[in-house]
């Protein structure tokens, strides 16, 4: 359930980003009001996640934002992923799953 939210987290703050970075370069005023729900939305919904630090939250969280960030490079800008692309996906899913798995006391 965790990971659910965290990838439709991650999907929220991109189309959020997104949006602000056609706005800004292009103008239209209308994008920023889509902008702001998608990323209060994203806000919210890893607020719901049930971690128990926020810290820990938004590093795992980080970890998936990188995967997901470079799948929108992929499939919304139509660029293919370098070795280092590839390498900087592992290293930050590996420090995320380090976190998430942790045993705590």
């Amino acid at each position: 359930m965790r990971f659910a939210l965290f990838f439709a987290a991650a999907l929220l703050e991109i189309a959020g980003c997104v949006l602000v970075w056609h706005a800004w370069r292009q103008g239209p005023l209308w994008l920023w009001a889509p902008a702001l729900v998608a990323l209060g939305a994203f806000a919210w919904l890893l607020a719901l996640s049930g971690m128990d630090s926020a810290g820990r939250t938004f590093a795992i969280y980080g970890g998936i934002y990188v995967l997901a960030s470079v799948a929108y490079m992929v499939w919304g800008e139509g660029i293919r992923p370098d070795r280092w692309d590839v390498a900087g996906i592992a290293l930050t899913l590996a420090g995320a799953a380090t976190i998430f798995f942790a045993p705590r006391g």
